[in-house]
């Protein structure tokens, strides 16, 4: 129990230091500053290695390689939540896995309902199914012994599986031409790890170096880079055993120390570097647009009535149970902080609308706008809900 409720302090700190981060890239990109800012962005950052050439600008390189390690801490906790967590067993799984499956389902239709016929625009679809855990539990934070235990437990579960979602979505959705030649390479890879995890080998440095092989290869391959984090993940050893004999547990480990990391800088780079928007040169008709109402619509109403919904229908069905010490008015607020898309989300539009500016950074306003909208009024409900003992 200590240890959840470290995880819960950390992601709580990490969601109000993604808060100022956002802040500072907006100041930075309406003020004298800007160029500064965009300097900083397209920082020309080369890798060469005999025939091997990476260069990238530096914000493709917080996208494309930095999320890559957080994709690779998702895929931690994924594996240890399936093996020993809150998604070992099906009790634990309904309700959140439920929940998530409408939280991804409702606002994909309501995106669907503006953008229909537009099959630019439906690139998106995808961005309002998204929740940012860290966002949303920083807002928890704010309430203290308010919400029980058993709510925050589930709002991260239901994340967790969210994730798992945009994982999939990502490999199947936003993938583009592929080189055989690099995805060769990436599956020998993965097959070279997934004989060190059967050999349990305990050694973290040849993960790492066969890890960093094979997100090369499937950055060359076509595939987005970040799934090759959530392939490393699966292949590392829950269980090892030391050169003294003495048993432990890599993944758990590797887990602990990536998570500061993860959550007090990459994350926060990764808004800060994203989420610089120019208010100046977004009209009406682009705030307005169908793309706009979409993410908009999808994250603030689709992700609460899909999250909310779907559980009911879980529990009146006696498929699950309301999570302990709770009532269906905070268990409403959990489903609305849901609607928190935020870095999920602008990675997702990062992907959908890759090298455009159609839409002049309305599509992040309406990320950002519906985030901050969804904190403040799950926040606001939760302290009318009168906290059960």
């Amino acid at each position: 129990m200590k240890t959840i409720e470290a995880f819960f302090k950390k992601e709580s700190s990490a969601g109000i230091l993604l808060i100022f981060a956002t802040i500072l890239a907006l100041i930075l990109k309406n003020s004298h500053f800007i160029d500064h800012y965009e300097s900083f962005l397209h920082v020309p950052v080369e890798l060469r290695l005999g025939s091997l050439h990476i260069d990238k600008p530096l914000i493709l390189w917080v996208n494309d390689g930095l999320m890559a390690i957080f994709f690779f801490l998702i895929g931690l906790e994924v594996k240890r939540e399936i093996l020993e967590g809150q998604l070992s067993s099906f009790d634990q799984i309904a309700l959140p896995g439920f929940a998530a499956v409408g939280g991804m389902l409702i606002p994909a239709l309501f995106y669907y309902y503006f953008n229909q016929g537009d099959d630019f625009a439906m690139r998106g679809w995808a961005i309002p199914t998204a929740t940012d855990i860290a966002f949303a539990l920083g807002v928890l934070s704010l309430l203290g012994n308010r919400v029980p235990l058993s709510l925050k437990i589930f709002l991260m579960a239901l994340a967790i599986i969210d994730d798992l979602g945009a994982i999939l979505i990502i490999a199947l959705f936003y993938t583009v031409d592929l080189s055989v030649t690099s995805i060769i390479i990436a599956l020998s890879s993965l097959v070279i790890l997934v004989i060190m995890n059967r050999l349990n080998v305990a050694i973290r440095a040849a993960y790492i170096f066969v890890g960093l092989i094979l997100w090369t290869s499937v950055l060359k391959s076509g595939v987005h880079a970040t799934l090759a984090g959530v392939a490393l993940a699966f292949t590392i050893p829950i269980q090892s055993t030391n050169r003294s004999g003495e048993n432990f547990s890599m993944l758990k480990q590797t887990e602990e120390q990536l998570h500061t990391w993860v959550a007090f800088l990459i994350l926060p780079l990764f808004a800060f570097v994203n989420s610089g928007i120019d208010l100046q040169k977004i009209s009406t008709e682009q705030l307005f647009s169908n793309v706009s109402l979409g993410i908009f619509f999808g994250l603030f109403f689709g992700k609460q009535l899909g999250v909310f919904f779907f559980s009911w229908i879980a529990v009146k069905m006696g498929i699950a149970k309301l999570p302990e010490n709770s009532n269906w008015l905070q268990l409403y607020a959990i489903a609305i902080l849901t609607g928190i898309g935020f870095t999920m989300s602008l990675f997702v539009n990062s992907l959908a609308f890759a090298d455009t500016q159609v839409y002049q950074s309305a599509d992040k306003l309406s990320i950002i706008v519906a985030s901050f909208s969804s904190g403040i009024l799950g926040y606001i409900l939760l302290r009318l809900a009168k906290p059960n003992h």
